[in-house]
């Protein structure tokens, strides 16, 4: 039986969060304005039938495609929001699923810290090299969520709500990490847009 973990549409992929995604996809990359969809299924090696279903149905691009034992993720976008919804209905149809099925996100840990030293940020920038750094003074926020394909909402949504640094954004795995930092009322703004992205998940 194949489970669906994550099933989520962003309508419009912010400029960071796209930029950031093109460093870590091995696909077509996407561009600002696509619009997406992240797809996770249980166990992984079910993900290589709805890619395949997807690409021949639609004109969406393939951006990544990640094939674990227990977990299998795909990322599909396109300019035009009709082909990537329909992409969407086709895989939740191949799936005999439906939106209600797919298992809901939690947050697992939230956390602000506020005026960042220069020791801590010089670490967390050595460690997250795809993303922007983070400055000393600013504050920073992380963010994990189960399973890991919701916190890439969670992102767009923080980049929709204020400006603000993407540091890090990790979707693959058990577990998904979002770290971003800026001004103290940016963060707070953006955190409470992430925050809520989580509990209103978007899938159409």
């Amino acid at each position: 039986m194949i489970s669906l973990r994550t099933y989520v549409y962003i309508d419009s992929l912010q400029p960071q969060l796209a930029e950031y995604i093109a460093t870590v996809s091995q696909g077509f990359l996407p561009v600002p304005g696509d619009a997406c969809l992240w797809v996770e299924v249980s166990p992984g090696m079910a993900v290589h039938r709805l890619t395949d279903m997807a690409l021949k149905a639609t004109r969406v691009h393939l951006a990544q495609q990640v094939v674990e034992r227990e977990f299998g993720s795909m990322v599909i976008h396109q300019r035009d929001q009709s082909d990537v919804r329909q992409a969407g209905e086709l895989v939740l149809s191949n799936l005999g699923a439906r939106l209600g099925d797919r298992q809901l996100p939690r947050i697992t840990w939230q956390e602000t810290i506020r005026g960042m030293t220069p020791d801590h940020t010089v670490l967390i920038n050595r460690q997250n090299r795809r993303g922007s750094m983070i400055l000393p003074g600013e504050s920073m926020f992380i963010l994990e969520t189960e399973p890991a394909g919701y916190v890439i909402y969670a992102a767009n949504q923080a980049e929709k709500a204020a400006t603000i640094t993407l540091v890090d954004v990790r979707a693959v795995g058990a577990y998904g990490r979002l770290v971003l930092s800026g001004s103290e009322g940016n963060v707070d703004e953006a955190a409470g847009a992430a925050i809520a992205a989580i509990g209103r998940p978007s899938g159409t």
